[in-house]
């Protein structure tokens, strides 16, 4: 199971072809593709504030293909756990990577993300860069 992270989307918003083969991959290979909910956040928020109707109904369209895993309660226990151990060792990324790498992590899913560097500081998480 493949969890894309924002990064994985806004390449495959923008036509990268690196990432429309990697895609090709995963779907080749019978992975189930999610997305967590605050990468949906994230594409909306960019899209809203650049006012890019055509990126909202992008973004739509790829997300009918997709689930989209929400913040349930055991994922923002997770998330609350992981940003304490982060502030402790002096190490601190954005909340909404936080809430992104504890849903992957309570759904048993791999994070497919071009943003390795935030999220191999998060123990326990599987990762699969590009």
């Amino acid at each position: 199971m493949a969890c894309l992270d924002t990064s994985f989307l806004v390449d495959l918003i923008r036509g990268k072809e690196q990432i429309k083969t990697l895609l090709e991959e995963l779907i080749k290979r019978k992975q189930i593709i999610t997305i967590a909910s605050p990468s949906l956040m994230e594409l909306m928020s960019s899209a809203s504030l650049n006012q890019k109707r055509d990126e909202k109904k992008e973004i739509i369209d790829i997300l009918s293909s997709m689930s989209v895993l929400s913040l349930d309660a055991e994922s923002a226990i997770k998330a609350g756990e992981i940003e304490a151990k982060l502030i402790i060792s002096g190490e601190t990324i954005p909340s909404t990577d936080i809430m992104i790498a504890a849903i992957a992590m309570q759904n048993n899913e791999t994070l497919v993300t071009k943003n390795k560097k935030h999220f191999e500081k998060i123990q326990g998480l599987r990762i699969r860069d590009y």
